[in-house]
């Protein structure tokens, strides 16, 4: 999810900057809502179970694009099914252009021995280099940013942010262990950041500053995102404790778009959650333990400083993998080192920077 949501922004600006392209887009259905919004861009259902399974499958999926005529393929995701539909488009003649995900790199960054520690090119970027391959050049700013979907929720759906609250998105999971922040440790952070009445805790927690952001006065809610089996418990858990909030349980993807788009702040791990938000302009903080923002999947426009970087100095393996989904022997506690102190204030402090309208 992360690496489609992350291409959401490329697709728009690209658009906002080439006023009379269109662009069809293949990907899996259940992301069809990401790019709902975004205009003369038509999405096409992939169906690689079924209809499109197989060999024969993908002949039938290149039969079907090839009735839309397309003048160029960009292929921004460079696996076998995509390599597979390159080679039968080859026989069209239709210029095509290849993500190069720098794997060679990536593999450099995350070795135990000889790792070459430096920050490689983002995956935006890395999208962006893929139309600048076939003449249509990108600047990925602000103007990249998703507009925010209107909220129209269903009548199951779970309430959405209130406009006289901070509303504050928590996505306390991540899709493997090496990049997953431990949940008593969330669970604190949480508790001190909505300690806001209790002065002497503000005071600590900003230098004993006794000048504290007029925000501290307001009310917040907590919505909490995240699904399956094994999370569904601990969400349930966390949105019954903590007063004032919610989850997303029962949403539809859609409508936890929609519900996420008007955040005023996101905390989750390196994980699709972010990449969901950052598309949207949320601000947006994340936590990093095995994984590193060098690897190039660092939240859309993000500032660096809203990033809580695992201890490099205890950890110098750092990152492990690129997806957290190795964590080598003595690594399995590197997000411990990420305090929930660390977290309350630096959720304060993007807080404290924001631009609140008046209704705030």
């Amino acid at each position: 999810m992360g690496d489609v949501a992350l291409m959401a922004p490329v697709l728009q600006g690209l658009l906002n900057q080439h006023p009379t392209l269109k662009i069809s887009l293949l990907s899996l259905a259940k992301w069809a809502p990401i790019f709902k919004g975004i205009q003369r861009l038509t999405f096409i259902e992939a169906a690689p179970k079924t209809r499109h399974k197989g060999a024969l499958g993908l002949w039938r999926l290149f039969q079907e694009l090839s009735d839309h005529h397309f003048t160029a393929i960009a292929d921004l995701h460079n696996v076998l099914r995509s390599q597979v539909l390159r080679l039968f488009f080859c026989f069209s003649n239709c210029p095509i252009a290849i993500i190069d995900k720098g794997r060679s790199e990536k593999k450099a960054l995350t070795r135990t021995t000889h790792k070459i520690f430096k920050p490689l090119k983002h995956s935006s970027q890395r999208y962006a280099d893929v139309f600048a391959a076939l003449g249509y050049f990108v600047v990925l700013d602000k103007r990249a940013l998703l507009a925010k979907p209107v909220i129209e929720l269903s009548a199951q759906s779970q309430r959405v942010p209130l406009q006289s609250t901070i509303k504050i998105g928590v996505a306390p999971f991540a899709a493997h262990t090496g990049k997953q922040y431990p949940l008593l440790q969330m669970r604190e952070a949480l508790q001190l950041f909505l300690a806001a009445t209790n002065r002497s805790l503000d005071k600590a927690l900003f230098n004993n500053s006794d000048q504290l952001p007029p925000y501290l006065e307001v009310k917040y809610e907590l919505f909490f995102f995240g699904g399956g089996l094994v999370e569904k418990p601990f969400i349930e858990a966390l949105s019954k404790e903590f007063e004032g909030s919610t989850h997303t349980l029962v949403s539809s993807f859609e409508d936890q778009l929609s519900c996420i788009a008007h955040l005023d702040l996101m905390l989750a791990m390196d994980s699709g959650n972010a990449h969901l938000a950052a598309m949207y302009g949320v601000p947006t903080l994340t936590l990093w333990g095995n994984t590193h923002p060098y690897a190039g999947f660092y939240p859309f426009l993000q500032p660096v400083e809203y990033a809580l970087l695992a201890d490099r100095v205890k950890y110098p393996g750092i990152p492990t993998s690129v997806f957290g989904n190795k964590v080598p022997q003595g690594y399995e506690k590197v997000m411990e080192s990420i305090t929930p102190e660390a977290v309350a204030k630096k959720m304060r402090e993007i807080l404290a920077k924001k631009d609140w309208p008046k209704d705030h």
